[in-house]
């Protein structure tokens, strides 16, 4: 390999990544977006409550989906340093250990997502406090359920500027690709401070969308 080029074709690198891209965007979504979006009534520990216990098969989706996203990204961390080595290791290597900050994150973030049902269903040592505050207890747990995993979001933002940079680099996939993946991950990085996130949405999540598919599509 020479000036960012690569000696054995990317091709093979880039799918498998793309499917893994693919599967961990997917659990993520539906385990932490589309599944707590159905059950979690803001401002409402006892409707929250309600919704868990008389879905907990469904609860117990979104856990397994959010836990799952784990190990994907991990398998996709893997395979772009394995396509970006050769285009710079030491960026692709930094790009690799903040994608495992990140995964670290999103394993915390599935734990907590799983406590508020073990405390709601009496399985843990708080048998001395009030229904109304298990309640709230499992409400909290589900906010800090959703600041770990947005913390997981801003350095997987930063991955995405450093494989922005790495794809600027090479000559094997399209520059526009680098742009929009820049911007992405400027988008996610967004969600370090929560007022300029409230003042950005729904664009800076829209740009990290644009930029996760143009990714996805050029890697298919």
């Amino acid at each position: 390999m020479t000036d960012g080029t690569v000696d054995t074709s990317p091709q093979l690198y880039a799918r498998m990544a793309g499917i893994s891209y693919l599967l961990g965007s997917l659990t993520s979504v539906l385990g932490q977006m589309v599944i707590l979006g159905m059950l979690v009534v803001s401002g409402s520990a006892t409707a929250t409550a309600a919704n868990i216990l008389s879905h907990e098969p469904f609860f117990r989706l979104g856990f397994v989906s959010s836990l799952m996203t784990v190990p994907f990204h991990l398998v996709w961390a893997v395979l772009f340093y394995g396509l970006f080595k050769p285009v710079n290791k030491s960026v692709s290597l930094l790009a690799g250990f903040v994608m495992l900050v990140a995964c670290a994150m999103w394993a915390l973030s599935s734990l907590l997502y799983l406590a508020p049902l073990l405390v709601l269903q009496g399985k843990t040592s708080l048998s001395a406090f009030a229904r109304e505050q298990l309640q709230a207890l499992a409400l909290m747990l589900l906010k800090l359920n959703a600041q770990a995993y947005g913390i997981g979001l801003v350095f997987f933002g930063f991955w995405c500027v450093l494989i922005g940079y790495l794809i600027l680099r090479s000559t094997f996939l399209p520059r526009i690709i680098a742009v929009l993946e820049v911007l992405a991950g400027l988008g996610y990085m967004t969600l370090l401070w929560r007022p300029l996130t409230h003042y950005l949405y729904p664009y800076n999540l829209a740009l990290a969308g644009l930029g996760e598919i143009s990714l996805l599509l050029c890697s298919s």
